[in-house]
């Protein structure tokens, strides 16, 4: 089944009919997949539920065990291209997690994980130091980058069979020999399963004649998603919208490097030693950015229920009906979730890519309105339009106009 074209709404149908026995994504999409779940589903088959890729939290072992049966295992593993699996952390109904995060857990054979500081020393228990890896199985090295092969294979003075990898990632070692990853050692962050590097997207924003300075941080939202904020502070005023901001960038950097949010400075704070102080950064909140469009509120229930579900899975104050999915921050995984929800609140069917056609609240509430009348036919518009209570007669008559191409 392809998500990226079907979405998830009907992944759990295709799970139970195909009789799927291991499931295996990041777990990002996992928490997409879950909250198309109504609590009534069943999985007899599925055994196995493996997450990797991104750090799992508590709340995600919470959601397994809510939907899933006891007979399913719960994995968060750790690996890499340049190694294959390094850790597993096998969870079951009975396993209690202390902390918010998950470990990747134990070191699976001919594998052993160092932890080393600066000096590329090991760290002792219960310490944080970059992750680093021992195996006589390990990658090669990198195609035609001898240079960067160097940096990040390690070869120790007399042994020949066995290589070091280091990983980039921090980690700390409990003293039974659980790990736990702690993310990232440089800049590199995971944004919807892609790495991205943030001095890349700084650097691209201040190429932008009305951007003196940029910082950026990736912080999570109210769902759980990690997402890029951009800081700046602009050469004039009035500054940039995130119109502006998106135009700018969908030409230099792929989707998931744009920014969902966007917040105007005097000035980038700083740390004593003159590098910008992220932590000092103010946190954007949930209101609704500043947009090219005027904030217009929702007219109809249908647009308020519209409206409501795009902010809650936006985590926004605030969204007009002509502002667009994009501009709010929206992206593929959000489009998924809402269409999920619409699907859910108003009984109907919807596409998985109904966000492309109607960007904007007042066109989803139109799409709605023209799935309904084609579900029940023209002759039960009147029950319709009651169900739908506030819609009125001049927008149900152009609904009409555009499905059908005619008066009724």
């Amino acid at each position: 089944m392809d998500i990226k074209e079907e979405g998830l709404v009907h992944l759990a149908d295709w799970l139970i009919q195909e009789g799927i026995t291991i499931y295996k994504s990041f777990p990002t999409v996992f928490r997409h997949f879950v909250s198309t779940l109504s609590g009534r589903e069943s999985f007899p088959e599925l055994r196995l539920i493996r997450l990797e890729g991104e750090p799992l939290h508590r709340r995600d072992i919470d959601l397994h065990k809510k939907h899933f049966s006891s007979e399913c295992l719960f994995v968060n593993s750790f690996s890499s291209t340049e190694t294959g699996p390094i850790c597993l952390y096998f969870v079951d109904k009975n396993t209690e997690i202390s902390g918010n995060r998950v470990p990747v857990g134990y070191t699976v054979e001919s594998m052993q994980v160092l932890l080393l500081d600066e000096s590329g020393r090991e760290v002792g228990f219960n310490q944080s130091g970059e992750i680093a890896v021992k195996s006589r199985f390990l990658s090669s090295g990198y195609w035609q980058r001898p240079e960067l092969t160097g940096e990040k294979f390690l070869s120790e003075p007399g042994v020949q069979e066995e290589r070091v990898y280091l990983t980039g990632d921090l980690g700390q070692m409990s003293e039974d020999g659980c790990l736990e990853h702690l993310g990232r050692k440089d800049f590199q962050v995971k944004i919807r399963s892609f790495r991205v590097d943030i001095g890349e997207v700084e650097a691209t924003l201040v190429d932008h004649p009305a951007i003196k300075e940029a910082a950026i941080i990736a912080s999570e939202d109210q769902s759980g998603d990690t997402r890029l904020v951009a800081y700046i502070v602009p050469t004039r005023y009035p500054a940039l919208t995130v119109s502006d901001l998106r135009s700018f960038l969908k030409e230099k950097l792929p989707d998931y490097m744009i920014p969902s949010a966007l917040v105007s400075l005097d000035k980038i704070p700083l740390t004593a030693t003159g590098k910008v102080d992220r932590r000092a950064l103010p946190d954007p909140g949930s209101a609704r950015p500043e947009l090219d469009t005027i904030y217009v509120p929702p007219r109809t229930l249908v647009e308020k229920e519209v409206a409501k579900i795009w902010a809650e899975i936006l985590s926004l104050d605030l969204v007009g009906i002509h502002d667009n999915f994009l501009d709010l921050g929206g992206h593929s995984l959000a489009a998924t979730r809402i269409v999920s929800r619409l699907i859910n609140a108003f009984r109907l069917e919807l596409p998985a890519q109904s966000l492309l056609q109607a960007p904007t609240v007042a066109e989803m509430a139109a799409l709605i309105l023209q799935a309904k009348v084609k579900e029940v036919g023209q002759e039960d518009l009147a029950s319709v339009l009651n169900e739908l209570e506030a819609i009125s007669d001049q927008e149900a008559q152009d609904s009409l106009n555009k499905e059908y191409g005619k008066q009724v």
